[in-house]
């Protein structure tokens, strides 16, 4: 079966060529990259305070990572996809732990997997909360909160999920810098030649081969380390 993230990649990436051709993406392009050199004290927190809301209002983030490797480009749109997307999921685990805290663990209640989750963590939380963000085993929003129910301190939380999701931030917004150069050199603004656009295509595939390749290994370390806490209670029962 397809890989969940190489598949949501693929039609992420289709859904961007799909639009480039349909809407004035060129258009679309100059102005945005406009108000940002306009912009340019503010942009980058605009951009980061759209993210927290986002991750805290559990809506989907893709779109945003997207957007910043075809606005800010590959370096800036990484660094600020890793800001926003760490913050917004401390918020989230934060929120959980406190005043949110019944509510999710309601909605978590039926949730067999989280549990066997949550003994995991209890053993090896760092190595958990790391393998969890790496492997797309569990839904990213909703886990945000779920883990602020679990014993994971917050320090372990934040570097473990700033590891775990890198990969894929800079897969998705890899895809997006690869979009704004089809985008500029389809309106006739070519920045890069022929050899620039194929090195970007290529650093892409590579990337979308490492990140596929760390996600199943993560997925099969972590059922791993879920059936072993699953024995580890046994046995202790």
């Amino acid at each position: 079966m397809m890989n969940r993230r190489l598949l949501v990649f693929a039609v992420a990436l289709a859904g961007l060529f799909g639009l480039a051709l349909l809407l004035p993406v060129a258009e679309w392009l100059t102005t945005g990259l406009a108000w940002i050199q306009a912009h340019r004290d503010v942009a980058w927190a605009v951009f980061i305070a759209l993210y927290i809301v986002a991750t805290v209002f559990m809506l989907p983030g893709l779109i945003l990572t997207i957007t910043a490797g075809f606005i800010f480009g590959l370096v800036q749109g990484v660094v600020l996809v890793s800001v926003g997307s760490v913050l917004g999921a401390t918020a989230a685990f934060l929120l959980g732990r406190s005043i949110a805290r019944e509510s999710i663990a309601s909605r978590i209640a039926a949730w067999p997997r989280f549990h066997a989750l949550d003994r995991a963590i209890g053993r090896r939380g760092f190595l958990i909360v790391l393998l969890v963000r790496l492997s797309p085993a569990f839904p990213f929003n909703l886990l945000n909160y779920a883990l602020g129910l679990t014993a994971v301190p917050v320090r372990h939380y934040v570097l473990a999920s700033w590891i775990g999701m890198f990969p894929a931030t800079v897969l998705y917004v890899w895809a997006g810098t690869f979009a704004q150069s089809l985008a500029t050199a389809a309106g006739g603004e070519v920045e890069t030649g022929l050899a620039g656009q194929l090195l970007l295509a290529l650093g892409l595939v590579a990337t979308l081969v490492v990140t596929v390749v760390v996600t199943r290994l993560a997925r099969r370390e972590l059922d791993r380390q879920l059936e072993a806490a699953a024995a580890q209670e046994i046995a202790h029962g």
